[in-house]
């Protein structure tokens, strides 16, 4: 009988056959963008992504909470009915490494994300809303950290 370590093993051996081949999705070879997750600015993430400057939008609801006791654990979310909304990121100015997420949508879902951060120190959030026209919209809000979670 075959042990869930060696089918895990098999499986990731066939995957790395299938993206050299070509075979995988064209968004499964490129889910991970170096150049923006290695960014230590916004301005760094916004030219990593190949975006716009974002401009800031009342039409998208960003919920994340004043204070974060531990920020190795930070709630934040974000959500808009805005028409056309391919991906939300979220930002974080004063991290190590700025961008914390970028989340992809079709149109047959609604722009509406729930996720957990890291925040080494209180810090400005940004959440931005990029349409499939180019238009590039965000929220923000400072979250106070008072136990950093990025090794600080």
């Amino acid at each position: 009988m075959q042990t869930r370590r060696e089918m895990m093993s098999r499986s990731a051996a066939v995957a790395m056959l299938l993206a050299g081949a070509g075979v995988l999705p064209a968004h499964a070879q490129s889910a991970w963008n170096k150049a923006a997750f290695e960014g230590k600015s916004i301005d760094d993430v916004i030219k990593g992504l190949g975006i716009a400057k974002p401009v800031e939008s009342k039409d998208i609801v960003f919920t994340a909470p004043d204070i974060a006791e531990n920020g190795a654990v930070v709630p934040i979310g974000a959500a808009t009915s805005l028409p056309g909304v391919k991906r939300i990121a979220f930002l974080v100015e004063k991290n190590p490494t700025t961008l914390a997420g970028v989340f992809e949508f079709t149109d047959a879902v609604e722009a509406s994300v729930k996720t957990r951060i890291k925040m080494g120190q209180t810090s400005n959030v940004l959440a931005v809303a990029i349409t499939g026209d180019g238009k590039v919209l965000y929220a923000q809000k400072e979250v106070k950290v008072t136990l950093g979670g990025c090794g600080g």
